[in-house]
């Protein structure tokens, strides 16, 4: 894959793609080329570079080397905003919406129609109105986009690229804060836009989706590109090898026995009147209790609960001893530790670096005051046990891809030490393959020095890997208790979704 002469029916074409940051090559030589009107998966491995090449293409970064050509013609946005009005726009994980704005005005930000110095907020709405039907959005355009369901939110950031005109629409890990119930509407959105001509480039580790929704991938590898495959004809399991570079692995746990003895942690009821009633849930030294349900189904809810983080009626002993936790401070007190959902907002201070943030509380000082030299010692055995990728212990964790983040995340409990129980919210979420063996091999480690461990997943196939009961929680109630060594993953399924065993 070299030149720069665009191929017949090629809308997109980067070439020799290369990025340097201090210490780090972050991109060795990238190809990437896309068609109109496919949707073409860009895959690899936490730290493999995606990121950073569509930071390249939108006009946040530019490169050291290489060219870009959009339909032919050269391309080079000096700024996100050049490269939106050049025709590409990106969707991310964490949407670039404005929460206390209007859908209206976040659509037409900075391009509402005028008359002289005023809005026309009569023209605005119209236009607002025709971009969310294109996606079958049927919210109103006055509602505050803080107001919406995330599926909501997620249509408002489409739609918003669309009325930029976009032709090439970059989505990343779209379905990471959608429940299942609300991707298929997403995806017949994507479907829609490549029947019209419009190329988009899809983000996503989960293969599933992939082999659901694209028509050919791309895959990186340390920075570079690896491989182009029809998805049709290719099977995961090819993809995957690409991806991690050796065939077989898995992010799932080997045969294992179930631990035995007395319960280290009984939970007999966390009740928040109206959302939640949890009862008689109990995890043993050693043991890694799933927590399945929907979007909503109240996982969160109760690990926040226990964890001090919700005002709620809690019931439950800890070792014996009856767990009265009031607060995060005393639950840490108390030897729980949370890793929590959202890993930016509630998990790390992204301005200190991978290592300040890895030893927050593990030597009784706030972590700007904590020795550079004495923070990297106590933190480095777990940043490398988790395969942390990152250009030095000093990077400040906010230039972190966002599967690094949440292993550091996990690696400020491993390095504070004191773990009785762990609590997981969705720690996979945005991990590739690779980044979530090592999490999981992390998690099991930790079990096996005995510590019990409460997990909460959407990812019902990685409950049933990695997990000794799971515990299926349907509108704020758990309704069944599964062992995965005996129930398969479909009879799990059905109650997840229906709340009922069949």
């Amino acid at each position: 894959m070299t030149g720069t002469v665009t191929r017949a029916g090629e809308r997109l074409r980067m070439t020799g793609i290369v990025k340097r940051f201090p210490g780090t090559l972050a991109l060795d030589g990238v190809e990437l080329s896309v068609r109109p009107g496919e949707v073409h998966c860009l895959l690899g491995e936490n730290g493999a570079g995606k990121s950073t090449l569509m930071k390249i293409l939108s006009g946040s970064y530019r490169p050291e080397e290489g060219t870009i050509l959009l339909d032919g013609q050269p391309y080079a946005p000096a700024t996100p905003h050049a490269g939106l009005a050049a025709g590409v726009a990106v969707i991310y994980q964490e949407l670039d919406l404005l929460p206390d704005l209007t859908v209206a005005q976040n659509l037409l930000l900075g391009r509402a129609p005028r008359l002289g110095p005023f809005v026309r907020r009569a023209r605005r709405a119209r236009l607002a109105r025709a971009a969310l039907d294109r996606v079958g959005a049927t919210f109103p355009v006055t509602a505050r986009v803080r107001d919406l369901p995330i599926a909501a939110q997620q249509l408002t950031a489409i739609a918003k690229a669309l009325t930029a005109d976009a032709r090439v629409i970059v989505m990343d890990e779209p379905s990471a804060t959608l429940g299942e119930s609300e991707l298929p509407a997403v995806f017949e959105v994507i479907r829609s836009l490549a029947a019209e001509g419009r190329s988009v480039i899809f983000i996503s580790h989960r293969m599933e989706e992939v082999m659901e929704i694209g028509d050919r991938a791309t895959v990186l590898r340390d920075g570079r590109t690896v491989g182009v495959y029809d998805l049709a004809p290719t099977g995961p399991g090819e993809i995957v090898a690409a991806m991690i570079g050796e065939a077989g692995q898995q992010a799932g746990a080997t045969d294992r026995a179930a631990p035995g003895g007395e319960p280290l942690l009984r939970v007999a009821r966390v009740h928040i009147p109206g959302l939640l009633d949890v009862r008689d849930i109990e995890v043993r030294p050693g043991e890694v209790v799933g927590l399945a349900g929907l979007g909503g189904a109240g996982r969160t809810t109760l690990l926040r609960a226990l964890f001090g983080d919700l005002k709620a009626h809690v019931v439950a002993d800890l070792e014996g001893r009856p767990l009265k936790v009031r607060n995060p401070a005393g639950a840490v007190r108390a030897g729980l530790a949370l890793v929590p959902e959202s890993r930016k907002e509630q998990g790390l201070m992204l301005g200190l670096s991978v290592s300040r943030n890895a030893a927050i509380g593990a030597l009784g000082s706030p972590p700007w005051l904590l020795p550079g030299r004495l923070g990297r010692r106590v933190t480095e055995p777990a940043l490398a046990g988790l395969g942390v990728k990152a250009a030095g212990p000093g990077q400040p964790v906010g230039q972190l891809s966002g599967g690094n983040q949440q292993k550091v995340v996990l690696a400020k409990w491993i390095t504070r030490g004191g773990i009785r129980v762990l609590l997981l919210d969705e720690p996979t979420r945005g991990l590739d393959v690779g980044a979530k063996a090592d999490l999981y091999r992390q998690v099991r480690h930790l079990a096996g020095q005995g510590v019990a461990v409460l997990l909460a997943s959407s990812e019902l196939n990685e409950l049933t890997a990695n997990a000794d009961r799971i515990q299926v929680l349907y509108e704020g109630r758990n309704v069944a208790c599964f062992d995965p060594r005996v129930h398969p993953e479909n009879v799990i399924a059905h109650t997840v979704i229906t709340g009922a065993t069949p």
